[in-house]
């Protein structure tokens, strides 16, 4: 299975592939540069991209590598957003793996007259999560200790209090919340491709404080997360069930 692995920054990109005995550097269209990966006697083929920050910017690092590999008439047979991310306390607690039931978009959508939230699934704009196929969540989660949940998307990284508590009172399931989950799943999608976010905590979600975030611990587990998910891979059939949009129901409030 050919797997497409999306990060926002070069750290995260060479954390997974360290989990790899040697890569090799192709380019894409627009100056990107795919790190590609080979393990499990070339079994699993493993190209990592480093998109940028954000949900835009992974979307359209995603789409891009999603579609040189289409007209390459050599698709991919899974996506994974991977990276680091800010874990909810205490079900992720810093150094833990998470993986995601579903990739959420936090704050896309529109306040409501009471002060409340829409999300684009309650406006009628889309939807507003993807959830990965449960055998999927179920055999990288069995394979890498991952906690399992919902994994949220945001464009402006929390820093209070108030706010994780917000929410955590919208998506009581979340365990994680990132920045680039539900752009690469909206770029999977549109090629009809399977998606999964796999993250290591580094901080708690809640006030900034950026003496408390433990970025190389975190590294290192995305590293130790993806040496065993590789073996998984290789097991998996080369065609996967879709991820399921609208699958989620409205979280509005």
């Amino acid at each position: 299975m050919r797997v497409l692995v999306v990060t926002a920054v070069p750290a995260e990109r060479d954390a997974v592939t360290a989990a790899a005995p040697g890569r090799r550097e192709f380019p894409l269209p627009g100056g990107a540069v795919l790190h590609r990966v080979v393990r499990g006697g070339g079994a699993v083929v493993c190209d990592v991209l480093a998109a940028g920050v954000g949900p835009a910017a992974a979307a359209a690092g995603a789409a891009t590598a999603l579609t040189a590999a289409a007209l390459a008439g050599d698709p991919y047979g899974l996506v994974v957003s991977a990276g680091i991310a800010g874990g909810f306390a205490p079900v992720a607690p810093v150094g833990a793996v998470v993986v995601s039931d579903a990739v959420v978009a936090a704050d896309l959508g529109a306040q409501s007259g009471d002060g409340g939230f829409l999300s684009v699934t309650e406006l009628g704009f889309g939807s507003h999560a993807h959830r990965a196929a449960e055998e999927l969540v179920r055999a990288v989660a069995g394979a890498t200790g991952a906690v399992r949940g919902e994994v949220l998307t945001v464009s402006t990284a929390t820093g209070t209090a108030e706010r994780a508590g917000e929410l955590v009172a919208r998506h009581p399931g979340a365990v994680a919340e990132g920045m680039e989950g539900f752009g690469v799943a909206e770029a999977a999608a549109a090629h009809g491709v399977p998606v999964l976010e796999l993250r290591a905590v580094s901080n708690e979600v809640g006030p900034r404080d950026k003496g408390a975030w433990r970025i190389g611990e975190a590294l290192r587990a995305l590293t130790g997360a993806f040496g065993k998910l590789f073996p998984v891979l290789d097991s998996l059939p080369d065609s996967l069930p879709d991820s399921l949009p609208d699958s989620l129901p409205a979280q509005g409030g």
